[in-house]
């Protein structure tokens, strides 16, 4: 856990600082807005700022909006100076912290930033296998590609393998690779120089070097453009990188994790993913199995949620009845454990009487899990998935995913982020497809189209 305080936090900077190390925090100092922005800069990196209220908070929000620069900030200042801590609070501060500071409360701040949900919950036989095998690696200096649905833990799993390392006392620095423009994603990795490209305003550490030491997780490594892979192979092979303007090579010691939801083969074999950068990342798979294929899970984890966000909401903590067991051990979870915490929580504050009852147990429109019917949109779509696969013999796997992807897009009236979560990709690959098809020459039909079949080109 590395904390930046930032400004004299009104004298009580000592008192803050002690309570901070000894729950276990490594703590930096600043003076101003702008020194901290160079240590962030500078690559020693932070997973929290402490920010006295009386600097311009609003100001040090937007130099990291700018600068891409993504790091909770919680704000300090007296007790009785309830406006300034509004204020900050709307300028972007995440939380209000009284001074002088309560150490409780400082510890739970930390607690929440440091854990942010990561707990490793598990009771399935299928799931136990693959946390032997990750704790069997986890101290040697192998890259491992963690697998599976999104939804499914790989973020969580990834933290535990780094965990159990010999890198452990390390940075643990994440990166979205799906999150990221394209355009920018080269200098979040490898840092740049000042005046490298408009907005570089001065020079910035990127993800390797702020790693070096801990480990290095490229989180939806599959959404990388072809392009930057080769820079990134580079990097693994040689242990050294290029900042973006930079004119020496810098080296780095750090381990790599990635994770993705795709099936790297396939991405190969279709021309998106190298293949020796495969074979450099892929030493160690975990494949985390979907939450309806490890079924001791799904009560293990909804109790854990209940309990979680009754504390979190001051609410009661409730039992669940049978019947709401039963609701939840036959939902089919697409959106695996992410989507189970949002429904347990849900029924955390819905939840009348004693019991936690299947009447709680809702989608996010409030519709009841155990009697909610399928969306006309998901019924079209398997339907059309079943007359594509009637005539799949003699065909490539390239046209029969053309096809499926076309006849799910119009069936979702061209709504794009529909059809990409009916196919289970994400809306970057599946603009990328159309994208691909168009240039080939046939019609995609835009956003919002009637679904008539007269909108297309036939596909032969």
């Amino acid at each position: 856990m590395r904390l930046l305080i930032v400004g004299t936090l009104k004298g009580q900077l000592t008192t803050a600082t002690k309570i901070a190390m000894d729950n276990h925090a490594t703590v930096m100092h600043s003076e101003d807005n702008e020194q901290a922005m160079r240590v962030l800069r500078g690559g020693k990196g932070a997973d929290l700022l402490m920010v006295d209220v009386a600097l311009d908070i609003r100001d040090l929000v937007m130099r990291l909006e700018a600068e891409h620069i993504h790091v909770p900030i919680v704000a300090c200042g007296i007790v009785n100076d309830a406006r300034a801590a509004v204020a900050a609070i709307h300028a972007g501060a995440k939380e209000y912290i009284p001074l002088p500071p309560d150490p409780e409360l400082i510890a739970a701040v930390l607690a929440a930033v440091a854990n942010d949900s990561r707990e490793l919950i598990y009771r399935d036989e299928s799931m136990a296998r693959v946390i032997k095998l990750a704790q069997q690696i986890a101290a040697s200096e192998a890259s491992v590609m963690i697998t599976g649905e999104s939804g499914t833990g790989k973020e969580v799993l990834a933290r535990y393998v780094h965990s159990r390392s010999n890198r452990a006392k390390k940075p643990f620095i994440s990166i979205n690779c799906a999150a990221i423009p394209e355009s920018l994603l080269e200098s979040e990795l490898f840092g740049h120089e000042k005046g490298a490209f408009t907005g570089a305003v001065a020079r910035r550490i990127g993800k390797f070097e702020e790693a070096t030491g801990g480990t290095l997780l490229l989180d939806e490594i599959s959404e990388m453009d072809v392009r930057l892979q080769s820079k990134l192979l580079r990097a693994i092979q040689e242990r050294m990188i290029d900042r973006v303007g930079g004119t020496k090579p810098v080296p780095v010691d750090i381990r790599i994790i990635a994770t993705s939801n795709r099936n790297l083969q396939d991405a190969v074999r279709e021309g998106t993913f190298r293949e020796d950068l495969l074979f450099r990342l892929n030493v160690v798979n975990l494949k985390l199995p979907p939450l309806r294929e490890r079924p001791a899970d799904i009560l293990e984890l909804a109790q854990h949620f209940v309990k979680k966000y009754a504390e979190a909401n001051g609410v009661p903590l409730r039992p669940l009845s049978s019947e709401a067991r039963q609701v939840l051990a036959a939902n089919r979870w697409p959106g695996n454990v992410r989507e189970l915490e949002n429904t347990m929580h849900r029924a955390v504050l819905m939840a009348i009487g004693d019991e936690i009852g299947a009447e709680a147990i809702i989608s996010p429109e409030g519709e009841r899990l155990d009697i909610a019917k399928q969306p006309p949109a998901v019924a079209h779509a398997t339907m059309a998935a079943e007359q594509v696969t009637r005539a799949l013999v003699g065909r490539t796997v390239a046209d029969v995913e053309r096809d499926l992807i076309l006849e799910t897009l119009k069936h979702c009236l061209g709504n794009r982020t529909h059809a990409a979560n009916i196919l289970g990709i994400s809306i970057r690959t599946l603009r990328n497809k159309l994208n691909e098809y168009a240039d080939d020459g046939l019609a995609i039909p835009p956003a919002g189209a009637s679904g008539d079949h007269r909108a297309f080109v036939p596909v032969t």
